[in-house]
């Protein structure tokens, strides 16, 4: 046995969307980060290991950007024919390529240090490598879903049903109880050209006939979200309990599907089973500000809102699988989009804890909209971004100056409903042929230039001025109809690209007052959002679109100079 000691600026505990959306952000805005996660590949719901696509905000334009946009744009890129090892590969070289990031795998977090009512310090544990690790850091973010640090720090948590009239809600129960939403096996199936036998394994369960299988839709383009226990269990301690319980149930769907009656799946085989189960919901924090019902409803119009969700209120019933009296869930409905604050990510009563993902401070009801993965992706970014803005400016976490961060976040492309992005001065007093382009609107096809082939934008100086960085926003189709990874493998996959909308060629040149040019040539753009760090003294500067992946004209939302 060894151990290994850091100090570090922050520790994030968890390597879900939410942990490594959390930790990149953190590591790009200049903080020293040590990332823990329990298992070998990150991703958390969306990993190989569980494969639950990646859900989010409904409604148009609304669709999540930033880090979680940039992660499904470079697996398009690297991962046209959409392997699930690619998929982890991509996750796992986002957060290798950050040099402020330390990435601990197949490590989980066992005990830590308290002083009063701050963390000093987390241990865990690496089995492969036999090896405890010691992290004592300015600030902790626990995104591991099941709040691990809060039965190890004493920090306050939920868990359960609140009842109604803890909160004036009308979706929670009379009388408060210990029931979850549950967690689901996945499996996944692939199509051949040929016809393919099925064996169920002995103790599957048995399925004839399709009252067997009530409210339950079983076509092969289901992703089998309904296959879930655990919600009168406990979803924590139960885990392997309800994965044994879960396999039988999958294996006896398939089963049902390929050898009764007839359900179009006679060339499809079984491709993959999960025995890892996708959790919804556990102990949630108590933090600064509790989300409720109510704030959801009221579309979370918060002053320190700093990400949205969206989704529908999507409320499992707790029996899950074995709820017979009609479909396993209720959609609520829920405005999109709707604000979170930064208050809902700090505990109330430990003074360094912090946290983003599923494990927010929300009422179960607001949960049930809060809790899906995209909505968990733009979380973790601006809960980096805010601890690394804290750290930088020696404030504390709940008293970093809103406005700024904000700021930040939009400027790194997190949208944030119902604001509005400064423009660079630079931008704003120059000349430009094109006023869509610096209006700070990232979005919205009333706020993306159309230009065709000879199109350019170009911005004038009066003289010579020094341009040291460019910001671009591509169009990347928000409004696009597919998840980052599909839920089965049919012969022909048709969706699931990089969007057609997107620039993939384009040249920047600048002149001088002499008549020099400056040209800067992308041959292979397969990103919304990016950067150029040049060091230019140009009287003029221009974009000239070339191609792009599939439209017979260029889209951009944003061409501006620092």
């Amino acid at each position: 046995m060894r151990t290994l000691e850091y100090t570090t600026d922050l520790c994030v505990i968890g390597g879900g969307m939410s942990g490594l959306c959390c930790a990149i952000a953190a590591a790009r805005h200049g903080i020293k980060v040590v990332l823990i996660h329990d298992r070998p590949v990150l991703g958390g719901n969306a990993s190989s290991e569980i494969r639950m696509w990646i859900g989010g905000c409904h409604g148009k334009d609304n669709r999540e950007s930033g880090i979680i946009e940039e992660i499904f744009l470079e697996n398009f890129y690297q991962n046209p024919s959409l392997k699930y090892p690619i998929w982890d590969s991509v996750l796992y070289e986002k957060a290798k390529a950050e040099k402020n990031l330390t990435l601990l795998l197949n490590t989980s977090c066992l005990d830590c240090k308290v002083e009063g009512n701050k963390i000093i310090s987390v241990k865990g544990w690496q089995s492969n490598a036999e090896t405890f690790h010691i992290v004592s850091a300015k600030y902790f973010a626990d995104c591991s879903g099941d709040s691990i640090l809060a039965p190890l720090t004493g920090a306050k948590f939920m868990y359960g049903r609140e009842a109604k009239s803890d909160f004036n809600e009308t979706i929670p129960p009379d009388v408060a109880d210990k029931k979850t939403m549950g967690m689901s096996c996945l499996f996944q199936i692939r199509e051949t050209d040929h016809k393919v036998e099925f064996t169920p394994p002995e103790w599957a369960y048995k399925y004839e006939t399709d009252e067997d299988l009530p409210y339950k839709d079983h076509d092969k383009d289901n992703n089998f979200w309904w296959i879930e226990v655990g919600g009168e269990w406990d979803c924590i301690h139960d885990t392997d309990r309800c994965r044994d319980e879960l396999l039988k149930i999958c294996y006896g769907v398939w089963d049902h599907m390929k050898n009764y009656g007839d359900h179009g799946v006679e060339n499809w085989e079984l491709e993959w089973i999960g025995f890892l189960p996708g959790k919804r919901e556990s102990r949630r924090y108590i933090g600064k500000y509790i989300v409720t019902q109510n704030d959801v409803e009221s579309a979370g119009h918060f002053d320190d809102i700093v990400a949205y969700a969206g989704w529908t209120m999507d409320d499992h019933f707790p029996a899950g699988f074995y709820y017979t009296k009609g479909h396993p869930t209720i959609y609520h409905p829920a405005p999109t989009p709707w604000g979170l604050p930064l208050r809902c990510m700090i505990s109330e009563n430990i003074k360094n804890l912090c946290f983003a993902g599923r494990n927010i401070s929300v009422t179960h009801a607001a949960l049930s909209s809060s809790r899906v993965m995209a909505t968990c992706g733009i979380l973790g970014q601006a809960l980096g971004t805010a601890v690394a803005q804290a750290i930088n400016d020696g404030s504390e976490l709940e008293n970093v100056d809103i406005k700024k961060l904000q700021y930040s976040l939009m400027e790194d492309d997190c949208y944030i409903p119902w604001h509005q992005r400064e423009v660079s001065p630079l931008s704003k007093n120059a000349d430009c042929t094109c006023e869509l382009i610096r209006n700070g609107i990232d979005r919205g096809e009333e706020n993306c230039w159309i230009g065709n082939e000879g199109d350019t934008i170009e911005y004038r100086f009066n003289k010579d001025t020094k341009i040291s960085e460019l910001r671009l926003v591509f169009d990347s189709d928000l409004n696009r109809n597919y998840h980052n990874m599909p839920c089965n493998y049919p012969l022909q996959q048709t969706r699931f690209k990089i969007p057609d909308t997107l620039i993939k060629e384009y040249r920047i040149e600048g002149i001088d007052e002499s008549g020099k040019i400056y040209t800067l040539k992308v041959n292979n753009n397969h990103q919304r959002f990016v950067r150029h760090h040049i060091d230019w003294n140009v009287k003029s500067i221009r974009l000239v679109p070339i191609s792009s992946y599939g439209c017979n004209n260029f889209h951009l939302f944003s061409f501006e100079i620092f």
